[in-house]
């Protein structure tokens, strides 16, 4: 058994013999505090609802917003509620974490999911296609268009639509076709002219052709025909000698969350491309239908897929709205967001005469802490691994790859190092939901190049973001660390708001060193300098902090808790914040989606205040930050609160040290909190409220348009100097 760690220097009485962890579930707490996990969920995504819903926001970004809010419904299906219905199954399923049964929450977010997604067709056909018409982008039916267009589009059905079309019969000799989760498909009804009996037929919407028709343009506008419309208007092509009765879409999701058991496997990479192969099999957990569906249609699809009247969704308008995020992506910049193009951090800004900076002395000089997107990723993570890849003087590079981009620099720059004869280890999480297959990709490729890849500890993710660099320099061995907040992919982190710690300090290149070698072998040490690692002591060193907060704000002596995490699940962080209100901390929490901590509640969290900040960028980065009696401690990093981050996964989060950066974090949660910023508030039952105008009716402060003016204005004032 490993024992629980002693916590170092820099937490402030780590060591304290009057600190038990068993007082966070406090008697004084009152047995219903959490609200549910996964209505708060549901909750997020009716926040990005909302942003959709928002005339203010340019159209085409309130297309993209109906997109997302279709995709995270989609993944929200797919995870959580297949895996409600897993454990209900087999017989798991414990209470909630609200105490209720598993069968009593599904129902709760069948009802929930049903009025989402009447909400999110509405949005549509009310609100957004609407203002997208009043800009000359419209989406038509077949019925509105003429002759001649009808003429065009049959031309171009037969050329690249009809050759692709693969109808399945349904009859004694044709059993009920397989049907791929998230696909759309035609259940169509047909008579025969020979036999008059009625048939059933399947016809699945080809995924690789664009979900919009584009149609010629006229007097200026443009013009789009859903490929469902086209298809089911050319259906006797399809059918030849058969009377076409009646068709209706329809899309079912099904469970696709993989599980492995890794210590019953001698190779993880082969069991995980056998799941990923049982994944397209996964049962039924959801069927949409358009609300004209007839119930003959309806009860054969019931019947063969085995779902439930529950797992129903009868929407009017077209399914699958994802296909909005091709529409978002129309080149119209007056229905875009202004752009916002990432400046390279002051640390790393060419020279005087234009020359490429060199990384390493820039790192040398001071900690340098980016944040992105607002500062570039190209110019600081992927200069920090090309340059090293490159530099003679570096022998060796360690890297954590969670989730990474296809065309990946990042991954190119460890095999550049490779082929350059430096070592190179790549710890590679291949279990990174819905990335796996990708992932398993890159894992290879970096193999063949001579990269040493490890896939971590048996049981445990890997999911923190870490870059070790280790140079030669006057015969000393110097290392150079990132620490981050998101992934190692260029692509997201242009759209992802994250933060990225670069040291040259010795001693956080040693806790980093220890940790890979560590995860490259058997176990996690159980003691760091300024890095807190989970699964072993994230949890309990965040815990020796808030209880810290709470001890000194009993003493009289000012006394605050600051956390900024994408989720707030966890009991025990969430009962340690309760009592550390109770005792008189101010606790601010921003939170991107859910949070089981329930805000204001007198006698319990009356001290709690929560906020979430959802806009053109994806909140990423997670923030720790302690009054600690005016000694700041400050941590970046990797975790949210939740069971898995901090029971099932490796991560860390590192010691913000310069004043400066703690300024700026500081800062940045100033503004976030604000009553002048835009955002949502949470109140005690669970309701989200946003609040994006003032008392005069004018627009609160957008907190990532704010980031991005600070950042430039700090660059100005560089250049002044």
């Amino acid at each position: 058994m490993i024992e629980p760690e002693v916590l170092d220097a820099g937490l402030g009485d780590a060591d304290d013999d009057d600190f038990d962890l068993s007082e966070v579930f406090d008697s004084q707490l009152p047995d219903h505090r959490y609200l549910d996990r996964e209505l708060s969920w549901l909750a997020f995504n009716q926040r990005v609802l909302e942003l959709a819903e928002d005339q203010n926001l340019p159209t085409l970004e309130r297309a993209n917003f109906l997109a997302i809010f279709a995709s995270n419904l989609d993944e929200f299906f797919m995870v959580r509620v297949a895996g409600l219905k897993r454990r209900i199954v087999t017989g798991l399923a414990l209470p909630t974490n609200v105490g209720r049964s598993a069968a009593e929450v599904l129902a709760d977010i069948s009802a929930e999911a049903h009025r989402l997604q009447l909400r999110h067709a509405d949005a549509w056909t009310s609100l957004v296609m609407p203002a997208m018409a009043d800009a000359g982008i419209e989406v038509v039916s077949y019925d509105a268009l003429d002759d001649d267009e009808r003429s065009q589009l049959y031309d171009y059905f037969q050329a690249q639509v009809f050759p692709v079309l693969m109808p399945l019969a349904v009859d004694p000799a044709h059993p009920f076709p397989y049907i791929s989760g998230l696909s759309l498909n035609l259940a169509i009804r047909i008579r025969s002219a020979r036999t008059g009996r009625q048939e059933f037929a399947r016809l699945k919407v080809p995924p690789m052709l664009p979900r919009f028709v584009e149609l010629p343009p006229t007097d200026g506008r443009v013009r789009y025909l859903p490929l469902e419309d086209l298809i089911s208007n050319h259906l006797d092509d399809l059918f030849p000698g058969m009377e076409v009765l009646d068709h209706h879409a329809f899309r079912l999701t099904r469970n696709e969350d993989v599980v492995i058991e890794e210590d019953e496997t001698e190779n993880l990479i082969q069991a995980l491309e056998a799941e990923l192969l049982r994944r397209r099999f996964g049962p039924p957990i959801r069927l949409e239908i358009t609300d004209d569906m007839d119930d003959v249609t309806l009860d054969l699809l019931i019947r063969e897929l085995d779902i439930t009247e529950q797992e129903v969704y009868r929407l009017p308008g077209p399914l699958d709205l994802r296909g909005l995020f091709d529409l978002s992506r129309i080149d119209r910049p007056d229905l875009h967001y202004k752009p916002h193009l990432p400046t390279t951090a002051l640390a790393f800004q060419p020279g005087d005469n234009n020359e490429r900076p060199d990384i390493f002395a820039s790192i040398r000089k001071g900690d340098v802490l980016v944040h992105h997107p607002y500062e570039s990723f190209a110019t600081s993570v992927q200069a920090f691994l090309e340059q090293a890849a490159k530099d003679p003087h570096v022998l060796a590079i360690k890297q954590t790859l969670y989730r990474t981009s296809g065309d990946s620099p990042i991954v190119e720059a460890l095999i550049d190092a490779a082929e350059a004869g430096k070592q190179v280890l790549a710890l590679v999480e291949i279990k990174a939901r819905f990335d796996e297959a990708n992932n398993i990709v890159w894992a290879r490729k970096l193999e063949k190049a001579g990269v040493h890849v490890v896939y971590g500890l048996v049981g445990l993710k890997t999911h923190c973001k870490l870059a070790l660099v280790i140079r030669e320099e006057g015969g000393v061995l110097r290392s150079y660390s990132h620490v981050g907040t998101g992934n190692y992919n260029p692509k997201t982190s242009r759209i992802y708001e994250d933060f990225g710690l670069f040291t040259a300090d010795d001693q956080v290149g040693r806790d980093l060193t220890r940790l890979f070698n560590e995860l490259s072998g058997y176990a996690i040490e159980k003691k760091f300098k300024r890095l807190l690692v989970a699964p072993l002591h994230l949890r309990k060193g965040l815990l020796r902090l808030i209880d810290k907060e709470r001890r000194n704000a009993l003493a009289g002596k000012p006394a605050s808790v600051r956390i900024k995490v994408n989720s707030m699940v966890d009991e025990q962080i969430i009962d340690a914040l309760y009592r550390a209100s109770q005792a008189g901390v101010k606790v601010e929490i921003c939170v991107r989606g859910i949070c089981a901590l329930k805000p204001g509640v007198e006698g319990m969290s009356e001290n709690i205040t929560v906020r979430s900040i959802l806009g053109r960028y994806l909140e990423h980065s997670r923030i720790f930050a302690f009054h600690n009696d005016g000694d700041p401690v400050v941590y970046i990093g990797s975790a949210d609160m939740m069971h898995r981050n901090l029971d099932r996964r490796v991560e860390a989060l590192v010691r913000v040290s310069s004043p400066a950066h703690i300024k700026e974090l500081n800062d940045l949660f100033t503004l976030s909190m604000s009553d002048t910023t835009s955002s949502w508030h949470l109140g005690p039952e669970g309701e989200w409220v946003r609040h994006n105008l003032g008392d005069d009716g004018k627009m609160l402060v957008d907190l990532q348009d704010r980031s991005m003016t600070n950042v430039q204005r700090r660059r100005r004032a560089r250049a002044v100097r």
